[in-house]
């Protein structure tokens, strides 16, 4: 298929669906008006992936919106519910269901990094369990999406479900085209022991990080659950459906946006800011740092003598090094 077919199928795509009706026709006209004056003749897939992406995005700066080349060729059942579900699926198995690690730091500090993805709960509710269960008794928690690009907003759920008590907490919901359309998103009752909803958390980010692991990290931050370390996010708040348009093309087309039940914003554009500014690599020691003077104020009774020298040794370390 070639450009003069492929180009005009996009433009038909975000009038029918794009998220912003208005944003649609303005992007719809900049296509038609690039292929009209030669913009994509002789480009191959590759090219014409990045050459429309461009354009996609010079409308509003929407990084959700965009042309993906495959470079194998995608099957015509490529974009249904089922073949996603069953990648996902693939993908979590390879990378113990998005928790590249779950551990005790010294102190009794708990730390969960997630990445690459908050994979969907059917594929990976029960690894990101496991992990929340071992970090329950933890006095403090450092939940690292520095490596996140992404995920499934009932994931983002079901992760802050371990961090409240027992009122459910209204997130991010997701707004569609029709405004009268909203999609309200809750924590729920999640299975077995939790970190709870009173003690610290520290998120960290970086400029990598991205939609879903944007979606948890604000809305964290804006109910004032955690802390957030890091560099300011990469800013992508609309979620996507995915749609081939070629053999070996896929159009990744925005059909909602965020949307808090605080502010009524999102972080689209923007990202996440942090509140305690620092490079990538430097937000895991800070993070550990505060989270050590923390367990340290819980003082010293009992059992917790040891746990408080440790934390005091640990903090003692950490501040040598700084």
């Amino acid at each position: 298929m070639s450009a003069d077919t492929v180009v005009p199928q996009i433009a038909e795509l975000l009038l029918d669906r794009y998220v912003f009706p208005e944003v649609a026709t303005e992007v719809a006209a900049v296509l038609t008006a690039a292929a009209a004056d030669g913009r994509y003749e002789g480009a191959d897939q590759a090219r014409l992936a990045e050459l429309v992406t461009t354009d996609l995005q010079s409308v509003n700066g929407d990084l959700h919106l965009r042309v993906i080349h495959s470079p194998t060729e995608l099957s015509d059942t490529h974009d249904d519910d089922a073949t996603q579900l069953r990648q996902m699926a693939e993908w979590s198995a390879v990378t113990c269901g998005g928790i590249a690690n779950a551990q005790r730091l010294p102190g009794n500090v708990g730390l969960l990094a997630i990445a690459p993805l908050l994979f969907p709960p059917a594929v990976a509710a029960d690894r990101v369990t496991a992990a929340m269960h071992l970090l329950a008794g933890t006095d403090a928690l450092i939940l690292d999406l520095r490596e996140c690009l992404g995920g499934d907003p009932s994931m983002v759920a079901w992760v802050y479900s371990f961090l409240t008590d027992t009122e459910p907490v209204q997130l991010s919901g997701m707004a569609h085209r029709d405004p009268e359309r909203l999609m309200q998103l809750w924590t729920s009752h999640v299975p077995g022991p939790k970190f709870g909803g009173s003690k610290p958390v520290w998120v960290l980010t970086s400029a990598k990080t991205f939609s879903g692991g944007e979606a948890l990290s604000f809305d964290l931050q804006e109910h004032q659950r955690a802390t957030v370390v890091g560099e300011r996010t990469r800013g992508g708040a609309h979620p996507r459906d995915s749609v081939k348009v070629d053999t070996h093309l896929e159009l990744a087309l925005p059909v909602a946006r965020a949307v808090s039940p605080i502010s009524c914003g999102n972080w689209e554009g923007t990202g996440v800011a942090p509140d305690v500014p620092t490079s990538a690599a430097d937000a895991l020691p800070e993070a550990h740092r505060r989270a050590l003077e923390t367990v340290l104020a819980l003082g010293d009774e009992g059992f917790r003598r040891g746990i408080a020298e440790e934390a005091a040794h640990a903090l003692e370390s950490a501040t040598a090094t700084a």
